[in-house]
């Protein structure tokens, strides 16, 4: 039978250290054609985690855990690496030192992400997971934000004339701020919120929201790779939103289902 530390952390990094990836191509994009160090940093960046990518696909979930945790360790190293160039890239912004596309809300996100993936990979080498009740709260706090996020930047890169597709981004927009605010309430309630019922209700609204938002952001990707909406969104950043919500939702899948089956 897999171990499942190895199997955890091998799903982890497969998915993160993508991400991780395009985040790198996504900020190169962004930065204005003299800001060659910048662009330099993050084309490194880029090979580093595809190099993590593949050579996570090289393990197999018989691996031995302790290989998995060395592997964790040199992949830790590097998410902290990314995610102080992610934190000098917001800084740089902030302080109108650079100019570009980077908006500074996408680059403090993809830095949020970076410092999720960090924490993760912590929790999995020192055996500290959450329980279940605490990672009920703190997976919906994290990743509810990052679907506000996600609809704010699809609104604002989508053309000012798709006026159905813009209106349908700004309601997720608005629902996710609210499913994050009740999100918090409930955070700032523990324990005495950490009910069955209150957590069996908070993950079933969420994962409706979520399934909602997740196929919204398929048919974005099927349009904009079809050409057949006005945007400027590339395909590929199209598609990360897209791998992203799939996530929350498989994760929200996984509270429901230890919630009907307590131990």
């Amino acid at each position: 039978m897999a171990d499942q530390f190895v199997v955890r952390s091998l799903e982890e990094i497969r998915f993160w250290s993508r991400i991780m990836k395009e985040h790198s191509l996504f900020l190169k994009l962004g930065f204005n054609c003299d800001d060659t160090q910048l662009i330099d940093e993050a084309d490194r960046f880029y090979r580093v985690f595809e190099d993590i990518e593949n050579r996570s696909h090289s393990y197999s979930f018989d691996t031995d855990p302790r290989t998995i945790s060395e592997f964790n360790k040199i992949v830790h190293q590097a998410v902290c690496h990314i995610w102080a160039f992610k934190r000098k890239v917001l800084g740089l912004i902030l302080h109108c030192k650079i100019l570009g596309n980077n908006f500074p809300l996408l680059v403090d996100h993809v830095s949020r992400e970076a410092a999720y993936f960090m924490k993760r990979l912590e929790q999995l080498n020192t055996g500290t997971l959450d329980a279940l009740p605490d990672a009920v709260i703190n997976e919906n706090v994290f990743f509810l934000r990052i679907m506000a996020d996600h609809a704010k930047f699809i609104n604002h890169l989508l053309d000012p004339s798709e006026r159905k597709l813009v209106e349908q981004a700004r309601h997720f927009s608005h629902d996710f701020d609210q499913l994050l605010f009740q999100a918090i309430d409930l955070d700032s309630m523990r324990p005495q919120s950490q009910t069955q019922p209150i957590l069996d209700q908070f993950v079933d609204q969420n994962r409706v929201s979520v399934r909602q938002l997740r196929d919204f952001k398929k048919t974005a990707h099927e349009l904009i790779e079809a050409c057949r909406i006005k945007s400027i969104i590339p395909p590929l950043l199209a598609d990360h939103v897209f791998r992203e919500a799939s996530h929350f939702l498989e994760i929200l899948d996984s509270f429901d289902l230890a919630l009907s089956n307590p131990r």
